[in-house]
């Protein structure tokens, strides 16, 4: 997959089969929309053109929104749009200036006469362009005039898959991590670099890492114990993650710490991966750190059968 870091970036493509969209999770209903960008390109022998934004145009837009978060870091969607058969990626920046181009101006200025989109393909009930204006009908009357074909992905074939970007970041906010995975694909994924805790897990016969996350913007799931996938210098292992305040310890700070159940080295700024499995159980507050090791005992029982 080739890799623009601006639309103008983009040149000498025959036959370019276009969508655009931020696609945040490239989940299901996304790879829909890809799949059919495929099969066009295949069958009039042209080449896949994905075109998103960076920031996602929520953030520029309405800045203090501090409710917004993404399910995926655009290096994490560059990945999985390639894994999806994108060929071609033009991750444009977006504005507030590139927010106010009308529907006309993005079609004729971008579509046409940048990109030179010989079909284009969107999901059901896409809007752009200033104050979301462009839609599906605009679309049909600008490809007449300037040369291009559009399709719009069917409302029924979508519903079908039942798939939302708002609906994952519902069962993310839930702990419902399995219903994430489903929904995307994939299993939920968070990376970012081991840095020093408190040592508490250590004194207790649990050592942990601590994870400081390489985006804040990424979505995180609701605080309690998981059973996750741990993958450090490309090796997988076995692991059980707290998220939470650690309440026993009556923190006030949400802290990420991950068990490794077959794990005994000196990580420390180490870039490392979780990919969640499933929800064990809640936080719970424990009276004695003595009660905290039993209940981790449990936990670890449970964790290592159910990621064997």
């Amino acid at each position: 997959m080739k890799i623009y870091s601006s639309i103008e970036e983009f040149k000498n493509v025959e036959r370019p089969i276009v969508t655009t969209g931020t696609f945040d999770g490239v989940h299901f209903g996304h790879r829909k929309i890809i799949d059919r960008l495929k099969d066009l390109a295949q069958s009039c022998n042209g080449e896949t053109v994905l075109l998103t934004f960076s920031p996602h145009p929520r953030m520029v837009l309405f800045p203090d929104d501090q409710d917004l978060k993404l399910l995926n870091t655009i290096e994490e969607k560059k990945q999985l749009l390639e894994k999806a058969g994108v060929q071609h990626l033009i991750i444009h920046q977006f504005t507030k200036k590139f927010s106010r181009i009308s529907s006309i101006n993005f079609v004729r200025d971008i579509l046409v006469n940048e990109i030179n989109t010989h079909k284009l393909v969107i999901g059901y009930n896409h809007h752009f362009g200033r104050n979301r204006e462009g839609s599906f009908e605009h679309l049909q009357k600008f490809a007449s005039v300037y040369g291009f074909e559009v399709e719009e992905i069917p409302v029924q074939l979508l519903d079908n898959v039942g798939v939302s970007s708002t609906k994952i970041r519902k069962a993310l906010f839930h702990g419902d991590v399995d219903k994430a995975a489903e929904y995307l694909g994939y299993q939920y994924e968070l990376s970012g670099t081991v840095v020093k805790g408190s040592a508490i897990g250590r004194s207790i016969g649990f050592p942990t890492a601590n994870l400081d996350l390489s985006d804040e913007k990424k979505i995180l799931p609701a605080d309690g114990v998981y059973a996750v996938w741990v993958i450090v210098d490309k090796i997988t292992y076995r692991g059980m993650m707290n998220i939470g305040k650690k309440p026993t310890l009556n923190s006030q700070i949400r802290t990420l710490e991950i068990h490794l159940l077959d794990f005994d080295q000196y990580i420390y700024n180490n870039q490392i991966k979780i990919k969640f499995v499933k929800r064990i159980r809640d936080e719970i507050a424990f009276s004695e750190l003595i009660e905290l090791k039993e209940q981790l005992e449990k936990d670890r029982t449970h964790i290592s059968a159910l990621l064997s």
